[in-house]
């Protein structure tokens, strides 16, 4: 099959799901491909390049969606309702990716023009709420920091301690409060309504 960029970028977020970015390079991307690492650097320049690549890809695609179910929303939502669709969105697309999170996360330092997009159109929406000037920045990165440390934690392949009924209540006795916040809400629920308390304290900045 003829070697592309677009299959060099898929081949390279499989490896990077598999090996993290330490583990990437263009010599295992292009085992993958049944090529010579040589012939990736006509399409992709360096490994540096690559990264950019993917998360661009990843980002273009929440930018993409966060556009739809912008469209979608009732013409006169409110500037929450227009923050909890990009965040859900974005949410949404980057758990598609295995290691989704941390490229998403790194994608503002390769300066990927997806990301920057996502970041910009986010500081608009703020922005026009009417958050002061230089808190909207603040707001839109706290966001975005809490958004894909929420989906690292839900990608995370860390072993599970075993837990049985006697560990359980132990743990109930000495952290009553936190096993009760817990198992108090799904994942879904609970980021839906972490996006809504920093907008609602974003909401207070609102002269």
């Amino acid at each position: 099959m003829k070697l592309t960029k677009e299959r060099i970028i898929d081949a390279g977020m499989a490896e990077f799901a598999e090996s993290g970015y330490h583990g990437l390079s263009m010599r295992r991307v292009a085992q993958r491909l049944d090529a010579k690492a040589g012939s990736l650097y006509y399409h992709v320049p360096s490994k540096g390049v690559l990264v950019r690549l993917m998360a661009d890809r990843v980002a273009r695609q929440a930018y993409d969606a966060g556009t739809a179910a912008l469209a979608a929303l009732d013409p006169g939502a409110g500037w929450r309702e227009r923050v909890e669709a990009q965040a859900l969105t974005l949410r949404a697309v980057i758990r598609r990716h295995a290691g989704g999170a941390v490229m998403f996360a790194d994608s503002p330092k390769v300066l990927s023009d997806g990301a920057l997009s996502v970041m910009e159109r986010l500081l608009e929406t703020l922005r026009a709420a009417g958050v002061p000037e230089g808190d909207c920045a603040v707001g839109a990165d706290a966001l975005l920091s809490h958004l894909t440390g929420f989906v690292l934690q839900e990608q995370s392949e860390s072993p599970e301690a075993p837990v049985g009924p006697e560990d359980v209540a132990a743990l109930l006795e000495r952290f009553p409060l936190t096993v009760a916040a817990a198992s108090a809400h799904g994942e879904d629920e609970k980021f839906l309504r972490s996006v809504r308390l920093i907008c609602a304290g974003l909401a207070t900045l609102i002269p």
